[in-house]
């Protein structure tokens, strides 16, 4: 079985940044396991892996726009020390779910000084090549309810 939309696609991977520095891994962790043409990985991935079988490996490098976007300097700003409930805990590079007119992100604390904290939105991997070295394990047909949610069942996954 091929992977193509609607199949839910098991892989072990690594990525890895421009310099191959380690970024993550599934190596002595559970395989990655998703539903193929919903959304669940980036798309320069998604795409990548279309087409490929169980016992395939794919080294495939994709470029921001293809991944998590370019990094985009507009989405750094400047909040009050006072937004915070815990103000005395903050620090830089901790990370918060924030609300914003596009839905909850993830902000990023880059540096505080005074009363004054500056936030990144941008998501950590927004404006870099991310090179991923992938074994497709298994490929199998989503199930109805599977497919229903967008997302997928079973061990480890989401059941509601």
């Amino acid at each position: 079985m091929i992977v193509a939309k609607d199949k839910v696609v098991t892989i072990d991977y690594t990525l890895t940044d421009e310099e191959g520095e380690l970024i993550d891994s599934s190596e002595g962790e559970e395989p990655l396991i998703y539903l193929h043409g919903h959304h669940g990985i980036i798309p320069g991935l998604e795409n990548a892996l279309a087409g490929h079988r169980a016992g395939d490996k794919v080294q495939v490098s994709i470029p921001p726009e293809a991944g998590y976007g370019d990094w985009e300097e507009d989405l750094v700003e400047v909040v009050g020390v006072e937004d915070f409930d815990d103000p005395e805990e903050l620090e830089v590079g901790m990370q918060f779910e924030t609300m914003t007119e596009e839905g909850s992100k993830m902000a990023t604390v880059i540096d505080i000084e005074g009363d004054d904290v500056t936030v990144d939105l941008n998501h950590p991997l927004a404006g870099m090549t991310l090179n991923f070295d992938v074994t497709v394990l298994g490929v199998r047909d989503a199930t109805a309810e599977e497919l229903a949610h967008g997302h997928v069942h079973g061990a480890g996954e989401e059941a509601h």
